[in-house]
C-alpha cells in the first residue's frame, strides 16, 4: 500500500506508522485528516479496541477508512480506487 501513497501520487503527502495521541495509525494524510488503516486478522478479536480508537480519532474531526490485508493485496486497484473517491468528494482543509 506504501507504494501508492507515497511520493504524493494522490496530491497529497500521507506518513506512513504515524503517532496521533497514543495510537499509531498505518498512514496518515494531515492535510485532509485521513487516517487509512489496514486490518488483519487480530482485529477480528479487537472490535471494541478499534471502536474506541475510531471514536479518539473522529473526536478530532479525522476520517478514518479501513481496508483488509486480503484487499490490499488482491483487490490494489480497488483499493487505490475507494482512496481516490475519498479525495475527490471531501473538501480541502
Amino acid at each position: 500500500m506504501w507504494l501508492e501513497l507515497k511520493n504524493s501520487r494522490f496530491g497529497y503527502k500521507f506518513r506512513r506508522q504515524h503517532s496521533i495521541g497514543g495510537y499509531i495509525v498505518d498512514f496518515y494524510c494531515p492535510s485532509k485528516k485521513l487516517v487509512i488503516e489496514i486490518d488483519g486478522s487480530q482485529h477480528l478479536k479487537n472490535k471494541e479496541y478499534d471502536k474506541v480508537r475510531s471514536d479518539y480519532f473522529e473526536g478530532l474531526g479525522i476520517k478514518i477508512i479501513r481496508f483488509t490485508n486480503k484487499e490490499v493485496s488482491t483487490e490494489t486497484e480497488s483499493v487505490v480506487s475507494k482512496i481516490r473517491k475519498v479525495f475527490v468528494s471531501s473538501p480541502p482543509c
